[in-house]
């Protein structure tokens, strides 16, 4: 017999479940660990440990944040998908009141946290991935399949965040992390709107996968963009942000996402598109250890990185 969500909610899980589910725990520990390599690669040579607690403590709670609000927002679409209909709020054991409420204060004291004992850009950077999240990417979810790339841009501010921590500024190494992690998570989300296409027309989200031609055109996408991540890998070696260890990882992990990506292009099914996606699930974790393993000294002045020589604008070289 088909769930409903009244049923689902009959079997209530615990406190501290809904509350990790509110906050959307899992997504939010991602941001985290996007946050930290966006610290750890910036950070010059020794690591201030407070700053680096704080902007982590700073981050998560924006993250949570905005995980209550979205799913406040949502929570009649929620109710409607079988593999959100038992989340606090679209289950009726959390008010649309108490989840503004938790979202309103999670975001105020991550933000305030960051303003702090960090600094006003990371703040503001935080403040900013909430705005985006929770003002225009949920609601363009029942509007636009272009919502994706939206969300991509959100996902892809946790390493600026933790630079920004790191140097009170946002430099050209940042954006690099930052252009990774909005090309990873078009083939990343891609793929898990092909799974859950039925589920997302229940709740009345418009997914690239689920109209007319947007599953060949997301398909192709992903592929273009998997083969992208290979010389975004290679250009942060070039700039001198990792070493070539962290070269080749990118460029054999680059590759295999790609692989994975173009099996699904050629089949189109739902095998493909969920070995697409457990690849990005690899993909990610081990391109950013790699690249926060194979790092050493850099400054945007010197160009200069562990020993090793980059090219900088000269101009009055002759």
């Amino acid at each position: 017999m088909e769930q409903t969500p009244q049923t689902l909610s009959a079997a209530a899980p615990s406190l501290t479940a809904d509350w990790l589910s509110l906050v959307k725990a899992r997504l939010s520990l991602m941001v985290l660990a996007t946050t930290l390599v966006g610290f750890l690669v910036a950070e010059p040579e020794s690591i201030s440990w407070s700053r680096l607690g704080w902007t982590l403590l700073g981050t998560f709670l924006a993250a949570a944040s905005a995980a209550a609000l979205n799913q406040t927002v949502e929570r009649h679409q929620d109710a409607n998908m079988r593999r959100t209909a038992n989340r606090p709020v679209a289950a009726g054991r959390f008010t649309p009141t108490l989840g503004v409420f938790i979202g309103f204060v999670l975001g105020y004291l991550g933000c305030f946290a960051l303003a702090m004992q960090v600094n006003l850009l990371a703040s503001g950077l935080a403040a900013f991935t909430i705005i985006l999240y929770v003002a225009v990417y949920t609601p363009m979810k029942r509007w636009t399949t272009l919502n994706t790339m939206v969300g991509a841009v959100v996902g892809a501010v946790p390493p600026l965040i933790g630079w920004a921590a790191a140097t009170g500024q946002v430099h050209r190494g940042a954006w690099v992390l930052a252009a990774l992690l909005f090309t990873w998570q078009l083939p990343h989300f891609f793929a898990l709107a092909y799974l859950y296409r039925e589920d997302y027309d229940r709740g009345g989200f418009r997914m690239l996968p689920s109209v007319r031609g947007g599953d060949l055109l997301a398909a192709q996408t992903s592929f273009l963009s998997s083969l992208l991540l290979v010389p975004i890998g290679l250009i942060a070696t070039m700039l001198g942000l990792a070493g070539m260890w962290s070269a080749g990882v990118c460029f054999i992990t680059g590759l295999c996402m790609a692989w994975f990506a173009f099996a699904h292009l050629r089949r189109m099914d739902r095998a493909t598109a969920r070995n697409l996606f457990l690849a990005s699930l690899v993909y990610l974790p081990v391109t950013l250890l790699a690249m926060s393993l194979d790092r050493g000294p850099w400054t945007p002045e010197s160009g200069v990185r562990g020993g090793r020589h980059v090219i900088v604008d000269t101009p009055d070289a002759p």
